[in-house]
């Protein structure tokens, strides 16, 4: 949003033009709590381990989940997709305008329609994988305000100008498209994201009408044989967190 009243009450929903305008989350000391399985959080009295989420899923969410790059012939369903759905919603979004759209692509006439936009390193992958996800962020998210948002009904009017809009819509529905990768893994399954696409080719094909921008690929399904190389350095959190 930029200047006048509607940035003002934008700014007091908790909507703030980046992440830190996000509807909150445990992003502070538990975040930095990652990786010891044992111990009290610093600057706290508690003793026990810093995060309480199982091992066993915190290595299916995290550490023991890779980026696929072959899958296996078995198919991912329908209620597997929608399981994803119904745990991921939940993910936090400004305004919880929720404006990721997630097109999924299964019949041969549509993977033959994608794969020429599909970078030459990407593409065997992505004819073979049992499903890809086309993720976009819908530019009309806002005409769904009043339902989502409905203690403020002056919320669609905020983002009446179509730049602001797009510019909301692509920040919040990448957002989710975090939220998607760890649901997939929640599933049992593997993603492979891949930006290396003509993004702007996709969406003439796919989304003629204006209304979707895509973001990214997603191939999705069990992980295959070789399926990935050795898993590379990740930063420590001395080297990412700094507190002051």
């Amino acid at each position: 949003m930029t200047g006048g009243p509607a940035r003002r009450e934008v700014r007091a929903a908790g909507v703030q033009g980046g992440p830190a305008g996000v509807e909150g989350g445990p992003a502070g000391g538990e975040a930095r709590a990652g990786g010891g399985e044992g111990g009290a959080t610093a600057g706290s009295d508690a003793v026990g381990p810093p995060l309480v989420l199982d091992p066993a899923a915190q290595d299916l969410l995290f550490r023991a989940a890779r980026t696929a790059n072959t899958f296996t012939a078995e198919p991912v369903d329908d209620a597997q997709v929608t399981a994803i759905h119904d745990l991921i919603r939940y993910g936090p979004t400004a305004l919880n305008g929720q404006p990721l759209r997630v097109l999924l692509l299964r019949s041969a006439a549509a993977r033959t329609r994608l794969l020429p936009y599909v970078s030459g390193g990407n593409r065997a992958k992505t004819a073979d994988a049992p499903l890809v996800a086309v993720l976009t962020a819908d530019v009309d998210f806002h005409e769904r305000l009043p339902e989502l948002f409905p203690h403020r009904p002056q919320a669609r009017e905020w983002l009446a100008d179509r730049a602001d809009r797009v510019a909301q819509a692509r920040f919040n529905a990448t957002l989710q498209i975090g939220y998607f990768l760890i649901g997939v893994r929640a599933a049992g399954l593997a993603a492979g994201p891949m930006a290396g696409f003509d993004a702007a080719g996709v969406q003439r094909e796919f989304f003629p009408e204006g209304r979707h921008e895509v973001l990214l690929l997603v191939n999705i399904g069990r992980p295959g044989p070789d399926a990935w190389q050795d898993r590379l350095p990740r930063l420590t959190a001395e080297e990412v967190i700094r507190t002051r």
